[in-house]
């Protein structure tokens, strides 16, 4: 440990030396920001150390003594740390970067890359799926004026995005652009098709392919099709991660389908937001865990990502059967609303489950499932309250209410469920092979008010992690929590130049105060910003300071390691393109 902070501080006073004039002919003004006496985590989870950076256009050009050099911006770090941008490895900002490209609740929490892709992606679409997320995003008066992965990705980064932004290539999405959303086997010509359009989205620059198995149609995908899909990203060497077919009973089966996907692939393989769900299956972690650990000492490529959190956010068809959503949206709500299946729903939306992950029943009652997602205004006002409240409220019972707030919502209705144990929360994340995630949507500044809710993991994931669990619970230092949220899914996704505090590594830089750093967050008032993230730095721009954002837009489309054409490039300040991530 010794020795790896005395190379970082000869190697940064090198270059510190480099930029006084010593070694080459810059001068100290060709700074475009200097971070000045900063505690620098630098992702790799050594212990940190002190020194200033220095920024030139996208890229980290010196660190170590530099308090002779100026620079066009300066910010003043003592007492605070500086570690690289954050990543989140499950991000659902697809929607809401397009109405507000500010992602603020993730952005004030240190997150500088958002990763989306699991099980749906934004691409690639055919002319019926373009037309029914355009009738979506109707309301917010947002065109969908993309057909490909690549094209919406590039799309964010030509308006101007704040954060970096990442995809996985949705198997949901390549399925239902072959077979629409039928829940049957594909055939052999099928899947063929699917892998094609997973080759095209990889030579894009998706990071992999991402699963997600408890829903309709993707329920009816075989293991060989994933396998299909997953060796499809992994000739481009791309990821393979997965919402898995169980965290609940199934939860030691459902881990091992993805190790023998990673073992067949030789790629990296991911477990999304890794539980284990429902009071009866609570014990199962120790089982999911050991099946994890032996793989990797096998030398199989695997891991996982969470959020810190006992709830988990959904939507209500996470407690429905797949034959009553067969065929899609609209032969969804058409069986719900028949008469004749409503006693055989009943009673399948009451049980465990059988061959399908219930998570209502999994929460184990209606009092530990709470609505955030009704958009209807005559229901609106329900958001926040218990499944329990509501259906009191109507008369009906919890089963019932279920049925016709999807009915008369007319969607999927997001909700929390109460699934996991806090032991067993803090017990993964002290797993050295575990990341952080949102599994969220981005809030920006004009949710702040108003009738919507969302899990309070939007505003809080990153900040609760580092202050309830790291700060104050001890689970890990804050040197391995900065590892896990940095140089690991980095590494992971073969992310080039990111993820660490070094010479000519990408300029995403998190400045805080870990002292202060916590989720405000809650169920009941989810808008609630988190604290102690003071400035944050995205390609080398300014795009937070003392805690206000600055309006600069300076996100990029990171590309994944399949990445083949010349794609989205701008000119940075260096004078040189914008290479890809």
């Amino acid at each position: 440990m010794v020795w790896r902070r005395a190379k970082r501080l000869f190697w940064g006073t090198v270059f510190a030396a480099a930029y006084r004039g010593q070694r080459s002919g810059f001068s100290p003004t060709d700074f475009q920001v200097l971070v000045r006496r900063a505690t620098i985590y630098d992702g790799s989870g050594a212990e940190p150390y002190v020194a200033d950076v220095g920024v030139r256009g996208a890229r980290i050009a010196a660190i170590g003594d530099l308090s002779h050099c100026t620079a066009r911006q300066s910010i003043a770090a003592d007492g605070l740390a500086l570690a690289p941008g954050f990543i989140n490895s499950l991000s659902w900002a697809t929607e809401s970067l397009l109405a507000d490209p500010t992602a603020a609740s993730d952005v004030r929490q240190g997150v500088t890359l958002e990763v989306f892709g699991e099980g749906v992606s934004m691409g690639p679409l055919t002319t019926a799926m373009r037309g029914s997320l355009a009738a979506r995003l109707q309301q917010q008066r947002l065109d969908v004026d993309w057909s490909t992965l690549g094209e919406y990705l590039e799309r964010l980064e030509r308006r101007g995005v704040v954060p970096n932004v990442a995809s996985m290539v949705g198997a949901t999405t390549v399925r239902v652009h072959v077979m629409g959303y039928a829940n049957r086997a594909a055939t052999g010509h099928e899947i063929a098709a699917m892998c094609a359009l997973v080759r095209d989205a990889m030579r894009e620059g998706a990071l992999g392919v991402g699963s997600a198995l408890i829903y309709s149609p993707a329920s009816s995908a075989s293991h060989a099709e994933l396998l299909a899909l997953a060796q499809a990203a992994a000739e481009f060497g791309g990821a393979y991660c997965s919402h898995i077919r169980s965290e609940t009973r199934g939860l030691v089966a459902a881990v091992q389908e993805v190790i023998d996907v990673a073992r067949a692939t030789g790629q990296h393989a991911e477990i999304y937001h890794l539980k284990a769900a429902g009071r009866d299956n609570w014990h199962r972690l120790d089982a999911a865990i050991a099946c994890v650990e032996a793989a990797q000492a096998s030398g199989v490529k695997i891991g996982a990502n969470m959020y810190p959190y006992t709830s988990a956010a959904t939507g209500l068809d996470a407690a429905m059967p797949p034959w009553v959503q067969d065929g899609g949206s609209d032969r969804w709500f058409a069986r719900l609303a028949d008469p004749a299946h409503r006693a055989r729903l009943l009673a399948e939306i009451a049980g465990p489950g059988d061959g399908w992950e219930n998570l209502y029943h999994a929460a184990g009652s209606a009092e530990r499932v709470t609505l955030l997602g009704l958009t209807n205004p005559r229901l609106r006002r329900f958001n926040g309250l218990s499944l329990a409240r509501v259906a009191a409220q109507r008369g009906e019972s919890p089963e019932q209410a279920i049925i016709e707030l999807v009915l008369a919502d007319r969607s999927r209705v997001t909700a929390a469920f109460e699934l996991m144990a806090e032991r067993n929360v803090s017990r993964q994340l002290r797993l050295p092979w575990v990341s952080l995630c949102s599994d969220a949507e981005s809030l920006g500044p004009q949710d702040g008010a108003g009738e919507y809710h969302s899990h309070p993991r939007a505003s809080g994931a990153f900040a609760r992690f580092l202050g309830r669990y790291v700060r104050d619970q001890r689970v890990v230092s804050l040197p391995e929590a900065i590892r896990r949220i940095t140089s690991l899914p980095a590494d992971r996704f073969k992310l080039r130049d990111r993820g660490r505090i070094v010479p000519g590594g990408y300029a995403d830089l998190v400045l805080f105060d870990p002292a202060r750093v916590a989720d405000h967050a809650t169920l009941s008032d989810s808008r609630r910003v988190a604290s102690g993230v003071i400035s944050v730095l995205v390609n080398g721009e300014i795009v937070l300071r003392d805690g206000a954002f600055t309006g600069v837009r300076s996100g990029r489309f990171v590309r994944g390691p399949g990445h083949t054409g010349s794609g989205s490039s701008r000119i940075g300040a260096e004078g040189m393109p914008r290479a890809a991530g």
